[in-house]
């Protein structure tokens, strides 16, 4: 008898704001033992990563990681992003830019960026709000 094996997902899991990849140290293992491959990247200044924040101008420029790994896959492979807190901003941007690479995204307690305006709304309506 032929056992077949279930093919795990890939989940790509995006960290929040003052955090870095080592903030998913408990979950990506239990993932990983489940039979998924799961990568769990430093966004732009933070964790490994070497930039500096003084280079980091934009949310474009903060989600460069993310970016360049959705660039990196192949055309039919599909991952499931995981995004917390802030992550949920670098989400929307993959989700808007890379939607044939996306099987599913999860909001963990994050903002989530709606599909009527730009990612960066979010982020607006809450400045407005800490002003007034």
């Amino acid at each position: 008898m032929e056992v077949i094996k279930k093919q795990g997902k890939h989940f790509v899991l995006v960290h929040g704001a003052c955090h870095g990849g080592w903030s998913w140290y408990k979950l990506k293992p239990l993932l990983e033992a489940a039979g998924h491959k799961v990568t769990a990247l430093d966004l732009a200044a933070s964790g490994i990563d070497l930039r500096k924040i003084e280079e980091v101008r934009t949310l474009h420029d903060y989600t460069l990681p993310l970016i360049e790994l959705m660039e990196s896959l192949p055309q039919e492979e599909k991952v499931i992003l995981v995004g917390h807190s802030l992550g949920g901003m670098n989400l929307g941007l993959a989700m808007e830019k890379y939607p044939q690479k996306i099987y599913a995204a999860v909001f963990l307690a994050a903002f989530m960026p709606d599909s009527t305006h730009m990612s960066s709304y979010v982020l607006n309506q809450v400045s407005i709000v800490c002003i007034l």
